[in-house]
């Protein structure tokens, strides 16, 4: 069972670590918060390939790292990192070959039906778009990046970077600088 494993991994990380962990503070050392997509290939991967430590920076995750209309989850938690946590700068990441950039409506119904879920509820939505599927992982960045530089609660003066990383050799492309931007 998986549950079983992560207790005994946790048990014997937590004898193992104990003497050489500190305790951090809340706020982030490089003040500096992250939204990025949650694929598995960036764990471990992103963050040194940014030179960012644990400690360093808030991390925010989702699938595809998008920013819905009718939700806005992420705006809150940067919210957060900006006013709580001392957050000055912003990096919206997106990476190549994301899958939400590819997702196939009939895929995903046939998903969803074969897990219980009734037909008519499926149809009461646009599954791509729920999902926050989308076509061009360059137009996500930057639909993010002004989404968030737009919301009226995130400030002006704070920049916000858009960002495209590479899964297999962890290179970065800017795609917006937010210096530029202010």
């Amino acid at each position: 069972m998986l549950l079983e494993e992560i207790l005994l991994a946790n048990t014997f990380f937590v004898h193992e670590y104990r003497d050489c962990l500190k305790k951090l503070d809340h706020q982030p050392k490089k003040q500096v918060a992250i939204f990025t997509c949650m694929d598995t290939r960036l764990v471990e991967f992103l963050e040194p390939a940014l030179g960012i430590k644990r400690g360093d920076a808030k991390v925010i995750k989702n699938a595809g790292n998008r920013i819905r209309e009718d939700c806005d989850d992420v705006i809150r938690s940067l919210a957060a990192a900006v006013y709580l946590l001392g957050v000055k700068e912003i990096l919206v990441i997106g990476h190549l070959d994301c899958g939400m950039s590819r997702v196939n409506q009939d895929v995903l119904t046939e998903r969803m039906i074969q897990y219980g879920i009734p037909r008519e509820e499926i149809d009461k939505i646009d599954l791509v778009s729920w999902i926050g599927g989308f076509s061009d992982t360059e137009e996500n960045i930057v639909d993010a990046v002004r989404k968030i530089k737009q919301h009226p609660l995130i400030p002006k003066t704070i920049p916000i970077h858009g960002l495209l990383f590479c899964p297999d050799d962890g290179k970065i492309e800017v795609v917006v600088n937010g210096y530029e931007q202010l």
